[in-house]
């Protein structure tokens, strides 16, 4: 098989459990790289939160960042691509959860804010312990969250609603749905509704790279863990879900390579797609 492009997810695939690039890992992308083949970063995150040792990478330089609703061209930060939330649909999404006991985070030129008393209790609405200096790290503090997502409706690359109770998380997505049709809804873990621009998405993001480099979803590989992966392992012609994915992703996947504490993705490249 003729791999050109290899599209990477994050947290919880090529990062471990710590947030860490592990050696593995990090030798198998170099590889890649000398080899010709284009490493893409495909994250949820928004640029200016990725960690430095993957984005230090030479050779990195493209990042589907913000689940698709931003694409940037790493070397020099320049943003190649961004859809943003109308402004219609952020203000009606916020009055359908209005009197809801959420938190929310809103993504604005490459750069992720939050409510100050969320960053600082971020377990409170779900996160789990080893989220804490992730989230505390890289949201920038606001005062009044909803008064900010206001004031940017229309700039606004996504929006977080992070809901501690997975049933009031199916209620209010199916509320979201409803009150803005125009918008694409995902989820990476579950304490997130994530909202973007109908027109983004992982795949979205990761295909504008690939028409631009001129190199078919055939020849793509993809690697993953979340629900928010599922429509780019559609796309790519080698979707890869690690053994730590949702069910969703594992069987929009092609292939399940080992867990992202096991450098499952060195694993797939090596021993399941062979092209190292």
């Amino acid at each position: 098989m003729e791999i050109r492009c290899v599209a990477l997810d994050l947290d919880r695939t090529t990062l471990n459990r710590e947030g860490k690039l592990g050696e593995a890992n990090r030798k198998a992308i170099e590889e890649l790289i000398e080899k010709g083949v284009c490493v893409v970063i495909a994250s949820g995150r928004s640029f200016h939160t990725l960690p430095a040792d993957v984005t230090g990478i030479f050779g990195i330089s493209y990042a589907v960042t913000s689940n698709g609703a931003a694409v940037y061209r790493v070397p020099d930060k320049r943003c190649l691509k961004r859809y943003t939330v109308s402004a219609s649909a952020a203000t009606a999404i916020l009055d359908a959860l209005r009197g809801e006991k959420v938190a929310y985070e809103a993504f604005l030129d490459g750069c992720a804010y939050a409510q100050h008393d969320f960053i600082q209790d971020p377990v409170r609405y779900g996160t789990s312990v080893k989220g804490v200096e992730y989230i505390r790290s890289t949201r920038r503090p606001v005062e009044d969250i909803t008064g900010f997502i206001k004031e940017h409706a229309g700039q606004l690359e996504s929006m977080d609603i992070v809901v501690p109770d997975a049933g009031q998380k199916e209620r209010l997505w199916r509320r979201i749905a409803a009150a803005a049709p125009d918008v694409y809804i995902t989820s990476s873990v579950q304490q997130l509704i994530e909202i973007s621009d109908r027109q983004a998405g992982k795949h979205s993001g990761l295909k504008f790279v690939t028409d631009l480099l001129g190199i078919a979803p055939e020849s793509v590989a993809a690697f993953g863990d979340g629900d928010n992966d599922v429509d780019m392992m559609k796309f790519a012609g080698y979707g890869v879900a690690v053994a730590n994915a949702s069910e969703k992703c594992k069987k929009a996947a092609r292939y399940v390579t080992k867990s992202h504490d096991e450098d499952g993705v060195a694993y797939g490249l090596r021993k399941i797609l062979g092209c190292l």
